[in-house]
């Protein structure tokens, strides 16, 4: 037996309408490609990879995030957290490859397992890509704690083979949002491995969304909101799974969270596309201004809002984005003309080297910011179901890319 998805009220299928007429407003504005659009996508990856690690104690800062997203070495992470990092890249990378509804795809224990690998491959101690041989518990940090108490070793086998079955079902009466969540629930809780199952579980969401063809995983994944909001992510887990594997408790708690987490990460989203569209656009004016090449604006869009900027990590972002490559010298040039133009400064020597936006630019995006609309961040479970009046079919549409 495995946690069920509890029957959908009206005040949950209200807020999955909104959540849908926000991905309306997302797919429409980025329904034509724009040269932002890449530094949007990659920076958004980076932050998904950031905020899962968070969970688990990883800190890095978001241009070390990004760094390691393109493959290049971080300058403040520590070793440990640059190898969490990379593994987090790696499977996500390889679930963003299985979004691809032309491929054979099927759900498996191996498929399971082999995320995990990619994952946690760098500590042996973890015992990547295999299950635990005997019994985990959860414990608080601070307190030391026992706060969960995954499912008994002789029991889970049973249980993974019953989650993977319940992931290849086709339940068409099941919003894919809840799926998704239902899958990150039931792996958290039944906790498989020896370490990294929150990770797994994350990580697993993002694949099961992105099997839907509902959703962009890089665009609508939900870690960059659990990580900002830990401490919330654990209270709901700890009241839904009632410190053991108890699969007959009520999931409706958790369904709410993660609704309420889709929502306000889409409305952020949806400023940030809004926002880097103003960015850029004042960019441009400053490289045409300064003569400089148009590929130098990359450079500009992520130094602009606080991102240290690296020769390596500047030449990385074309291999990203299938762009033709520039050589060492093209971008050390770049680098050192948006410095005499101002754009830029120069920190650091040698190796240690990088660039971070000069007060003019930065003023550019403080301008942006200090013009926000404050963004509604109301709970949204607490109006009137009898005022709500909503189809029970929630329409899914296709994927944004």
């Amino acid at each position: 037996m495995l946690f069920e998805a509890p029957p959908l009220d009206a005040q949950e299928l209200y807020v999955l309408s909104q959540i849908d007429d926000l991905k309306q407003k997302l797919r429409w504005q980025l329904n034509e490609p724009k040269r932002w659009l890449g530094s949007l996508r990659r920076l958004s990856f980076a932050r998904n990879i950031q905020g899962s690690n968070s969970i688990e104690g990883y800190d890095a800062e978001l241009d070390d995030a990004a760094a390691v997203a393109l493959g290049e070495e971080p300058l403040d992470a520590t070793t440990e957290t640059r190898l969490a990092l990379t593994g987090y890249r790696n499977a996500m990378t390889y679930v963003l490859q299985l979004a691809s509804p032309e491929d054979a795809f099927e759900y498996s224990e191996q498929l399971i397992k082999a995320l995990h690998f990619m994952m946690t491959s760098y500590d042996l101690k973890s015992r990547p890509g295999r299950f635990r041989s005997g019994t985990v518990y959860v414990r608080r940090e601070e307190t030391g704690e026992i706060v969960h108490e995954g499912a008994d070793a002789d029991q889970f086998a049973t249980l993974m083979t019953e989650l993977v079955e319940q992931l290849s079902r086709d339940d068409a009466g099941i919003p894919s949002l809840v799926r998704a969540a239902m899958a990150h629930l039931n792996l958290v809780m039944i906790h498989p491995f020896k370490d990294g199952n929150g990770r797994m579980a994350r990580c697993l969401q993002s694949l099961v969304l992105a099997r839907q063809g509902v959703l962009s995983p890089v665009f609508m994944s939900i870690e960059e909101y659990l990580g900002k909001n830990t401490e919330d992510y654990y209270d709901v887990l700890g009241v839904v799974g009632g410190g053991s594997w108890q699969p007959q408790r009520n999931a409706r708690p958790w369904v709410r969270f993660i609704l309420t987490a889709h929502l306000r990460q889409a409305r952020t989203l949806l400023q940030r596309v809004r926002e880097s569209e103003r960015l850029w656009e004042r960019l441009e004016a400053f490289v045409a201004i300064n003569g400089l090449p148009d590929r130098t604006m990359y450079a500009l869009f992520d130094a602009a809002q606080g991102l240290r900027v690296r020769r390596a990590t500047y030449r990385a972002i074309f291999e990203d984005m299938a762009e033709d490559l520039i050589s060492e010298q093209t971008a050390t040039r770049d680098l050192r003309d948006m410095v005499v133009a101002d754009l830029l400064v120069a920190r650091g020597e040698k190796r240690g080297r990088y660039y971070v936006a000069s007060p003019m630019v930065r003023a550019v995006w403080q301008e942006i910011i200090d013009s926000r609309d404050g963004r509604d961040n109301s709970d949204p479970f607490t109006a009137n179901p009898e005022a709500i009046e909503v189809d029970a079919s929630i329409t899914e549409t296709a994927p944004l890319f």
